[in-house]
């Protein structure tokens, strides 16, 4: 198996004939997928997603693929195929296509109408193309042909790229449930025939690759939301992705069952579900879907929320009902369905919120104690069926971090696929498909980029360090005055501390020790107010650390008179 060094160098001009695949985000990572296919010096995308943030990157909202490599291309883009319509596919199609606004969107009804929407917020008006499975286009120089996968969303689409250099398979995510909910099926037929033509590259989603047997039928989650819904003699309030058509549709008909309505809470909830109800993918029965205000005049063993929050998002409904800082407030006797899975590294966020919500009284059901949620994904099992079909003559998995990735590909392996036939990779690296083999060739520019707020991209890991210290260690701030001329001390030095746990009136001690060490840099000649502030920087920090063995952030300022 071949795999990236870290000393790849930026990859040479694209040997005449070949194909270039390098993806920008979803290797390595859960999230951010976005994949750049080249030929002929023209570029098609597949996907352009968003990665949620986690602990250690304070204040960030989003997290996108960095465009620098296609920034000086984009009137080379022929389209963005998007094979579905969740976040860290779509989610990073808005900052792309400010850019350039241009771009052409092709996807299926669904996905395209979840991202015109969110681009309405934008102000962006995109030009679309309507695609489903079954459907054969010419994008460029790229020949693409959608075929239908089962996902836990309706419309996923995989995507077979013909060139001369070959064809290439991006599965999207996918899964083979043989019952599902829209009676949707992964066409196996389709790929058998594309096997039967010949596959020269497979893109094949890793995230459950580490998981043996198959994943249940969605189905199954029917009979145990029933009964938690005759169980539950208060509200039930459940928390879901906010794109999650068949998790929503089961909650609808078991609330209609069991006598209750239905509020939706959240801007992206309700914005999703009425276009899901609106294009037909979500059956609504009359009168089960109310308003959230009017939910005050129904007792409480009548009343079914349907809220964002299921990954512990600090700024999401639940996490705020948790928090007591909601409309909503939980009371003893609520019952709450976390209706999802656990996406890596959200774990302590989401068991916070089980604890609060505990703490108010609710009995909170999820994965962990009832079978509420099934993956998304496929496992080693369906993977391995599904390369037996494929029989790609390359193998290049995506979508998962480095385990996932590892894991995909010795079950290809598993199945006949050449060790040095398959390759890992990772964001930015490039695999060229030259004479029938995938060969890394080098690496672009792959890094993470920041939106914080309204800013994009200007926020640096520097400045998330910064923060990781505040939030750890706190602020220590000195302010003093010094005779330009002579360097001598004319007021201060004043401490004061901010969340570093030490009391202002244990400065104290330090204090003669700085007035001590500029004394001396104003004999030795030293005035320009950048090194006085170093001198004090380094001798609170080194107090400090001796003293309390922390390490707060020290912020010096000399003013000059």
């Amino acid at each position: 198996m071949s795999h990236p060094h870290p000393e790849l160098r930026t990859p040479p001009p694209l040997p005449e004939g070949g194909l270039r695949v390098t993806p920008l985000g979803g290797l390595g990572e859960i999230g951010r997928n976005m994949t750049v296919f080249e030929f002929g010096g023209r570029l098609l995308i597949v996907d352009c997603g968003v990665l949620f943030p986690e602990e250690e990157q304070p204040g960030i909202d989003l997290i996108l693929p960095d465009f620098s490599s296609i920034r000086d291309r984009l009137d080379d883009i022929e389209g963005i195929v998007l094979t579905h319509g969740h976040e860290d596919h779509i989610g990073g199609v808005p900052f792309l296509l400010r850019e350039k606004p241009d771009i052409p969107l092709i996807g299926s009804k669904l996905t395209l109408a979840l991202i015109e929407a969110k681009l309405q917020e934008h102000r962006i008006r995109p030009y679309t193309l309507e695609v489903a499975e079954g459907h054969r286009e010419r994008i460029g120089p790229f020949d693409c042909e959608f075929i239908a996968v089962n996902h836990s969303i309706p419309d996923a689409l995989a995507v077979a790229i013909r060139t001369p250099a070959g064809m290439a398979v991006h599965t999207g995510d996918f899964k083979m449930d043989q019952l599902p909910l829209d009676s949707r099926l992964t066409d196996l037929h389709a790929f058998a025939r594309l096997s039967e033509e010949g596959i020269d590259l497979l893109l094949s989603d890793s995230t459950n690759a580490e998981v043996p047997g198959f994943v249940p039928p969605e189905r199954e989650i029917s009979n145990v939301l029933r009964q938690v819904f005759a169980g539950a003699r208060k509200r039930i309030i459940v928390a879901s992705f906010a794109s999650h058509v068949h998790r929503i549709q089961q909650i609808l008909d078991a609330a209609h069952e069991y006598g209750r309505r239905v509020a939706f809470v959240g801007r992206s909830m309700v914005r999703n579900m009425g276009i899901a109800r609106d294009l037909g993918y979500l059956k609504v029965p009359p009168g089960l879907v109310v308003d959230v205000k009017t939910l005050d005049d129904l007792p409480d063993s009548e009343v079914v929320l349907v809220c964002t929050g299921s990954q512990g998002e600090p700024m999401a409904a639940l996490s705020r009902m948790a928090n007591r800082d909601h409309q909503i407030r939980i009371v003893q006797g609520d019952t709450v369905i976390l209706a999802s899975s656990l996406i890596p590294g959200n774990e302590n966020a989401v068991y916070r919120v089980i604890n609060g919500l505990t703490r108010w009284g609710a009995n909170v059901v999820h994965k962990g104690n009832a079978k509420v949620h099934v993956s998304g994904h496929a496992s080693a099992g369906e993977l391995l069926y599904f390369y037996n079909i494929c029989r790609p003559k390359n193998l290049m998995p995506v979508h998962g971090e480095w385990r996932h990735l590892r894991a995909n590909a010795e079950l290809g392996a598993l199945t006949g696929v050449p060790h040095d036939r398959i390759v890992i990779a990772e964001d930015g690296v490039a695999v060229d498909l030259v004479e029938g083999k995938a060969r890394i060739s080098g690496k672009v520019q792959a890094g993470y980029v920041y939106v914080d707020g309204l800013s994009v991209g200007d926020v640096g890991e520097p400045a998330l360090k910064d923060r990781r210290i505040l939030g750890d260690e706190g602020i220590i701030s000195v302010f003093l005055v010094i005779d330009s001329s002579t360097g001598k001390i004319t007021g201060g030095p004043h401490i004061q501390a901010r969340g570093s746990g030490i009391e202002d009136s244990a400065f104290a001690d330090v204090i003669p020790r700085i007035t001590e060490v500029l004394e001396r840099s104003a004999q030795d000649g030293v005035v320009e107010p950048h090194q006085l502030q170093q001198l004090v920087r380094r001798t609170l920090g080194k107090w400090v650390s001796d003293t309390y063995r922390r390490r707060p952030m020290i912020l010096p300022v000399v003013v000059e008179v």
